[in-house]
């Protein structure tokens, strides 16, 4: 799932090189941080949330099918 947040965030960014994705190990779900570059903040959230969302349900359909839950967190310094 890292590296499905990783491709899609790499796809979205004006700098590549500084997408980053932590994965944290919780009791029910696995939460997933995004940092990117602060230029860069804007294209990952999009217009009122909605590439986050779209990043979100995408994740969610995927730990769909490897039976977990993800939340996705997206990081700004």
């Amino acid at each position: 799932m890292k590296e499905l947040v990783e491709t899609i965030a790499r796809a979205l960014v004006d700098h590549p090189e500084e997408v980053q994705v932590k994965s944290g190990e919780g009791a029910q779900v696995t939460v997933l941080e995004l940092k990117v570059h602060p230029e860069d903040l804007g294209k990952v959230i999009g217009r009122q949330g909605r590439t986050a969302k779209a990043i979100r349900t995408l994740l969610g359909a995927a730990g769909m099918k490897h039976r977990k839950r993800y939340t996705l967190e997206i990081l700004e310094d």
